[in-house]
């Protein structure tokens, strides 16, 4: 429990810096006043309510999803590696946001953003069809090797529609590398709550999820049905991955990275390492998002690019780790 206090303490210094640290350096005491007396004729107040506020709101809200996500992901699948990305749900999102602002315009972001939610679902069906789920001997091996052949596919549509349509392309660079810049246009309040729904039915769901990851004869023995306990699964993941793609765009490596970093922190229990996955995703979220702002200065380096930096060599690590004969 310490440790979760622990993790709790540094988002709350992350969300300072995210609040302080920029092109326009706002001190923590102005980032208080501009809270509770907003003076509209005040630069810095300005800058803080228009522009980050909405990135640290985004930011909490795509971080945590994802780490939910991830975790999700990795004990139904039994794979260290599996994270929305790797599994099609993140592209699955990304494929429908990009396809109906083809086909809808993008005078409204937030309407075109709502996509995201049908892309995820969509795509997590089918991998828990393709994968077995229908039959009912859904394994990590086959919802591993659905969701990559469905990522390929996908990626492979976005690719067609960006070669047939040249003005998606600025479109096209936001959501294939996930960005915050974006947030205030984004419905950052209705993703909230469609996280916090996924977030509270994973907690609600742990102990069927602890047990269908001991493999489905054993569970049964236990009295949990999985047919129900996956579809709940890939409830959360659709739900969290399609609040997060639609505020902050398809992030990579978060839900891959947080969660053994947070079973790390929180131990074998999956209820505390959801709850350290998603205080851990928030802050390396907002964290990625505020280094990118000062590394290259005046411009920025996107999120999604940062947490990649970040990521890659974490998934070596995982990676590393699992080989025959290397130290658990």
């Amino acid at each position: 429990m310490l440790r979760l206090f622990g993790l709790l303490a540094l988002l709350l210094l992350t969300l300072a810096l995210a609040l302080s640290v920029g092109a326009r350096p706002v001190s923590l005491a102005m980032a208080l006043e501009a809270l509770h007396s907003f003076d509209p004729t005040n630069p810095d107040h300005v800058t803080l309510a228009a522009i980050r506020l909405p990135r640290m709101a985004a930011g909490l809200i795509a971080g945590a999803a994802l780490g939910i996500a991830g975790t999700i992901m990795q004990v139904m699948t039994r794979n260290p590696l599996a994270d929305p990305g790797i599994l099609g749900v993140n592209s699955g999102a990304a494929f429908a946001l990009l396809l109906g602002a083809t086909l809808l315009g993008r005078s409204d972001q937030a309407s075109v953003a709502l996509l995201s939610l049908p892309g995820a679902a969509l795509a997590s069906a089918l991998v828990f069809i393709l994968g077995g789920g229908l039959r009912g001997d859904v394994g990590p091996v086959r919802l591993t090797l659905a969701g990559a052949a469905l990522n390929a596919l996908l990626l492979s549509l976005v690719t067609a529609i960006v070669l047939i349509r040249q003005d998606t392309l600025d479109l096209f660079r936001f959501w294939v590398a996930g960005s915050l810049t974006q947030a205030a246009s984004r419905p950052l309040a209705e993703m909230a709550m469609l996280a916090a729904a996924g977030g509270a039915l994973a907690l609600a769901m742990a102990p069927q999820i602890e047990a269908l990851s001991l493999g489905s004869a054993l569970s049964r023995g236990l009295g949990t049905k999985p047919r129900r306990v996956q579809t709940a699964a890939l409830a959360v993941v659709t739900l969290c991955t399609g609040a997060a793609v639609a505020v902050a765009g398809p992030i990579a490596f978060l839900g891959l990275m947080v969660p053994p970093l947070a079973r790390i922190v929180a131990g074998h229990s999956l209820r505390r390492a959801l709850i350290a996955s998603a205080l851990m995703g928030a802050t390396l979220l907002l964290l990625a998002d505020t280094l990118g702002r000062v590394v290259m200065p005046p411009a920025e380096v996107r999120a999604g690019i940062m947490t990649a930096l970040i990521g890659g060599p974490v998934f070596m690590w995982v990676a590393r780790r699992l080989r025959p004969g290397a130290s658990a």
